[in-house]
């Protein structure tokens, strides 16, 4: 059993990702070719975003969200402490400050009440620019809510949606919850390639035009006269070539993973504490992570009936030793450091049988 299955993906696929890796090869175009604007039509078409501009990881697309909206020196970036470092490390790349907060113990997302306290009062010396939530597991976060706090403060909200591409809330899809919003393609995501690769979903033409600048080193008009500062962001042709062809089955895999996601509720929701979806929303699924508090033992234990497991994320970004000097929003991160303690993930993919679903299941309630 494999806790994250990309050959049992790959095969079904095989002929025709073979086929689209071929026309890449003949055609020579390998950064920028015509296959990248071809995924972000198609990234478009899914999701309803009026503007896709793909780049090369889902850190880039932060970074590159980040330029768009002029971050730097003086900015304080309202953060959850409980997620990947990427969030945290394009703010203070920039030059601004990430400002931590907690996340709530249901959703494993930023808590809205915390982020309101956090935003009432930033740093001193420092004005509270924007707040990056992150959609974590796979289930968005509470946009809505996010956004509105945000506009009190005259802020700027971008969405980090790397585990979250394919989900939805009230009707919306994972994509137009917010100005920007930061995907990635790295291989492990619900929607990976055989890379990395990312994509940042922009609402307003403006937007999109200068993230397409920024993308390329801030190219202007002319290729030697660059109209601001900018990276080296740009999409591989044969990951966006392999993307379009796992676009194609996205819609069942999501519905697989769904399927996955069921089972495992039903089998051990009595049991531990399973993740909870809130009504009206749907999930992608990306991790399938319970609370255990014996964690470190039912790991083991699972690991001697071979059922691979992975821990989201065993030390907070506040204590990790680059982060630990930035400041913490108001009421601390008690739910972050807790879920670090508690928290397990179960294997997640679209190709788990029944036979291996049962199987985790009763190897999680042998005693």
């Amino acid at each position: 059993m494999q806790f994250i299955d990309l050959a049992a993906q790959q095969r079904p696929l095989r002929d025709r990702i073979d086929a689209a890796v071929a026309r890449v090869l003949d055609h020579g175009r390998y950064i920028m070719g015509p296959e990248v604007g071809e995924l972000e039509a198609a990234l478009g078409g899914f999701c309803g975003a009026p503007h896709v501009v793909s780049c090369a990881s889902g850190t880039d697309a932060l970074v590159m969200s980040l330029m768009v909206r002029g971050v730097g020196a003086g900015d304080a970036v309202f953060v959850p402490s409980f997620t990947f470092a990427s969030t945290a490390e394009a703010v203070a790349l920039l030059g601004a400050t990430p400002v931590f907060v907690d996340v709530r113990a249901s959703s494993f997302n930023i808590d809205v009440d915390r982020l309101a306290d956090a935003m009432a009062t930033p740093p001193d010396g420092l004005r509270a620019a924007g707040v990056i939530p992150v959609d974590l597991f796979g289930q968005p976060a509470d946009h809505p809510a996010i956004a509105a706090v945000a506009r009190a403060h005259g802020a700027w909200v971008v969405a980090d949606a790397a585990q979250s591409f394919g989900a939805t809330a009230d009707g919306t899809a994972v994509g137009r919850m917010a100005p920007l919003t930061t995907t990635s393609f790295f291989p492990a995501k619900p929607l990976g390639c055989y890379g990395d690769g990312g994509a940042v979903l922009a609402e307003s033409a403006e937007d999109a035009a200068v993230l397409r600048s920024v993308r390329v080193h801030g190219s202007g008009t002319h290729k030697y006269d660059n109209a601001r500062i900018g990276i080296n962001g740009r999409l591989d042709t044969l990951q966006a070539a392999i993307l379009i062809e796992k676009l194609a089955v996205f819609p069942a895999e999501l519905a697989a993973r769904q399927r996955v996601a069921d089972r495992y509720a039903a089998g051990l929701g009595a049991v531990v504490d399973v993740p909870k979806v809130r009504a009206g929303a749907t999930s992608a699924w990306a991790q399938y992570t319970i609370r255990v508090a014996d964690r470190d033992a039912v790991a083991t234990r699972l690991g001697e009936a071979g059922v691979p497991t992975a821990v989201y994320y065993p030390r907070p970004l506040h204590q990790q030793t680059a982060y630990r000097h930035f400041p913490v929003g108001p009421g601390g991160l008690g739910v972050s450091e807790q879920l670090a303690d508690e928290v397990l993930s179960l294997p997640m993919h679209p190709y788990l049988s029944d036979e291996d679903l049962d199987h985790v299941i009763g190897s999680v309630l042998s005693p």
